[in-house]
């Protein structure tokens, strides 16, 4: 379905792209090409070896329990191919080379989009796009362009999806001192996960705002999409099967074209010798998939190429961790599979100290060291836990990185 997706969202692309330049009655006679990319090149050890600790909640094994100094946690290669048609009209291709669910390294198409100037403030887009949910959404995977090794978990896990298919219209307008964004994209996606399952994002709309005056930003977004994850079906069809007392609990949890809707909120000020910014993200469903509430403050001073940087996160559930399930008694596998989704959820507390050390132009080396305080009966942000894992402990993750970007 993902591949399919994929050729989909390029033949749509391609497909408008060429209606464009058909129509364009300025159509330039030769089109200007770019070729830009970044990566990361990481490793990660955690001391909790009986879980793993990724980056990604769809990768399907990591650092801690898998192996102790991961390289898949961090390391990624991204490759960017842009063209500009006309003064008016252009497009790009972005692929990213990551882990995937699979724990293959099989390049996955990130962005494959046009984009029309229809105006000088208003711009339309239609492809595959970056999803503005978050501050750093738009360099969520250019580690580069981020003070730290990753972004805080606490708040960007609760929406791991980094793009969208579909259409999107931004509006740039200067307002005084003040510089406005507005985005408003809808479409949907469609996610593998590991063990072959999928997720699938539908009617998604997404309207976010972004003010900039300074060295000041200020952004704020709402989500809602309708999410359908057929790889629980079975479960909640066998709850179903035990009559009224079970439907009820399969229709409480049961993703199946259900409502999202996520809301964030950030703010970051940089005046160059120094930064602070804070993110808070929201996320609700009446579904298994938690009820969210996240955030993280950061600051960091530069000491001339070298910044230290401090960061503070924490991450909680809003809706239930268990259930009593169905009261008969051969039902109690399914309601054993039923609690284990919902106290899966991940809660704890991080903190994070680290250094960024700017040795040339386009590359930076990164070491940070994180804490994570896991809620009480909680994995927290880890996975793929084994026998004789504890939850509501805690563990130590120490990472270097290599950014770059050309």
């Amino acid at each position: 379905m993902a591949a399919a997706t994929m050729t989909t969202t390029l033949q749509v692309a391609v497909g408008l792209c060429c209606a464009a330049v058909a129509w364009m009655p300025e159509a330039a006679a030769e089109p200007t090409l770019s070729f830009d990319g970044f990566g990361t090149v990481g490793v990660v050890h955690s001391n909790e070896d009986r879980a793993d600790f990724v980056s990604n909640v769809f990768a399907p094994d990591g650092a801690g329990h898998t192996r102790d100094l991961s390289p898949e946690v961090d390391s990624r290669l991204g490759l960017q191919l842009g063209s500009e048609f006309t003064p008016r009209l252009s497009g790009i291709v972005q692929v990213v080379v990551e882990q995937r669910y699979d724990d293959t390294y099989k390049p996955t198409l990130e962005w494959a989009n046009i984009r029309f100037d229809a105006t000088p403030r208003l711009t339309l887009r239609a492809g595959r796009m970056v999803l503005p949910i978050f501050l750093a959404s738009e360099y969520r995977k250019v580690s580069f362009a981020n003070p730290w090794v990753r972004p805080p978990p606490e708040v960007y896990q609760t929406v791991p999806a980094t793009n969208f298919d579909g259409i999107a219209a931004s509006y740039r307008r200067r307002l005084g001192s003040y510089d406005n964004h507005l985005q408003l994209v809808y479409g949907g996606k469609d996610t593998s996960t590991p063990g072959g399952g999928e997720i699938e994002t539908r009617n998604g709309f997404t309207i976010a705002n972004t003010i900039e005056r300074g060295a000041g930003t200020l952004f704020a977004s709402y989500s809602r999409t309708h999410i359908t994850a057929d790889g629980f079906a079975p479960l909640f069809d066998a709850f179903r099967s035990f009559g009224p007392e079970g439907e009820a609990i399969a229709n409480r949890y049961d993703a199946d074209d259900t409502p999202l809707n996520i809301l964030s909120a950030g703010a970051r000020y940089d005046p160059g010798d120094w930064f602070a910014m804070g993110e808070f993200a929201l996320r609700e469903s009446r579904t298994f998939i938690a009820d969210f509430r996240g955030w993280y403050v950061t600051g960091g001073y530069r000491l001339g190429a070298v910044t230290p940087y401090l960061t503070l996160a924490r991450v909680w559930v809003a809706s239930n961790t268990s259930d009593p399930g169905l009261s008969n008694p051969e039902a109690q596998g399914f309601n054993a599979a039923l609690n284990d989704l919902l106290g899966s959820a991940a809660r704890q507390k991080s903190i994070a100290l680290g250094a960024r050390w700017d040795f040339a132009p386009s590359m930076a080396l990164k070491l940070q060291l994180d804490y994570l305080d896991l809620d009480s009966d909680s994995s927290g942000v880890l996975v793929n836990p084994q026998p004789g894992f504890r939850r509501g402990g805690s563990a130590t993750l120490v990472s270097l990185a290599l950014d770059f970007v050309f």
